[in-house]
């Protein structure tokens, strides 16, 4: 009870002094997902779940700390918050026993429930699953009511956004699962799996107040160094991202269909799929070198062996696209952060992420 008790003075903060302080264009993020969203929260758990607290992750982050992150520096949620005016992403679920009441009195706006490895489907990775996390969220939201009032704890959430990157480790699992050649017919049942769960972890989240969601969808995973280096060529592995693509378009269609029927629902889908293609296909677009390799690792493309304190990493990190084998650098966060930020319907649908802020 701790944790959820002292979590309870980060959102009753929130509340009670978000008109005060005009620079935060939201009153609070509420962060799920896997390791592409995940800022720490793995760092706390036992065990062989994915953790990346050592060196070389976090050489670019401020004190070159190893955080967690799956990056050499800031991830894609850091950029997103930052565009909605906080420091970074808000600190992991995890984490919050470990600090002062008086640290949380001074302004963390929500909570970063995102864990390496985890999955849209309660048989993925993780220990932390999706349907973990949107519970434990459950259970801070009752502490809320319970101290605030339901009416300022619903308000602060109709207010805020919930951001959401997850599917690939589903997506990876399926693909190994199914010896990389799946039936048509066992395609069908995956993306039905993923879609009904995904809808109803949604249909929760909505239940318990979330109004404004903002999804990151499946990247081209594909074309990470991981997949390219079980090609003879290097070359982008075309099945997997087919079916990315494939899962991506029904969980799109799914959340058309949430929003349509849930009242005041409204959502925004970044697209990193989208955002890798268009650097794969011209990197020159943000002055890359290396769209293939990753820039810490070994072996072929640097992806035949894991980021660790031993291997090697480039100092070149702005012109890679991938940090290790299978997440982006802290360059690449950045430009799909302003891509799902402001802009185009390439990147960021039905609406992008600022018109989602600043809808009322």
């Amino acid at each position: 009870m701790r944790t959820v008790g002292i979590i309870f003075f980060v959102i009753a903060a929130t509340a009670l002094s978000a008109a005060a302080e005009p620079k935060y264009k939201v009153p609070a993020v509420y962060v799920f997902g896997d390791s592409t969203a995940d800022v720490g929260n793995n760092n706390y758990l036992p065990g062989n779940d994915a953790k990346a607290n050592f060196p070389h992750y976090g050489v670019d982050f401020p004190h070159q700390t190893p955080t967690g992150r799956f990056s050499n520096g800031y991830n894609g949620i850091d950029f997103l918050s930052i565009h909605m005016g906080f420091k970074r992403s808000p600190p992991p679920y995890l984490s919050i026993a470990n600090k002062t009441h008086s640290l949380i009195l001074k302004g963390l706006r929500g909570v970063n429930f995102a864990s390496g490895g985890s999955g849209i489907l309660d048989t993925t990775g993780s220990t932390v699953t999706m349907a973990k996390q949107v519970q434990d969220f459950a259970a801070l939201k009752s502490i809320v009511a319970s101290r605030l009032s339901l009416d300022k704890a619903n308000y602060l959430l109709r207010k805020s956004v919930f951001l959401i990157s997850s599917g690939g480790n589903d997506l990876i699992g399926f693909f190994s699962a199914t010896n990389s050649s799946p039936t048509a017919a066992q395609v069908g049942e995956f993306y039905n799996a993923v879609a009904a769960n995904y809808s109803n972890h949604l249909k929760t989240l909505y239940g318990l107040g979330a109004r404004k969601f903002a999804l990151i969808d499946v990247p081209a995973v594909g074309c990470c160094p991981f997949a390219r280096s079980n090609h003879p060529a290097g070359a982008c592995i075309d099945g997997l991202n087919d079916l990315a693509k494939g899962l991506n378009d029904r969980i799109s269609l799914a959340l058309s269909n949430l929003t349509s029927e849930l009242p005041g629902m409204k959502h925004t889908i970044g697209s990193s799929y989208n955002v890798v293609m268009k650097i794969v296909a011209d990197p020159l677009i943000i002055g890359y070198k290396d769209v293939k390799s990753a820039c810490c690792g070994g072996g072929k493309l640097g992806a035949e062996s894991s980021c660790s304190p031993s291997t090697a990493f480039c100092v070149n990190r702005n012109e890679f696209l991938f940090w290790d084998r299978i997440h982006p650098t802290q360059a690449t966060s950045e430009f799909a952060g302003l891509a799902f930020y402001s802009g185009s319907l390439e990147f960021a649908s039905p609406i992008n992420l600022k018109q989602l802020v600043e809808d009322a």
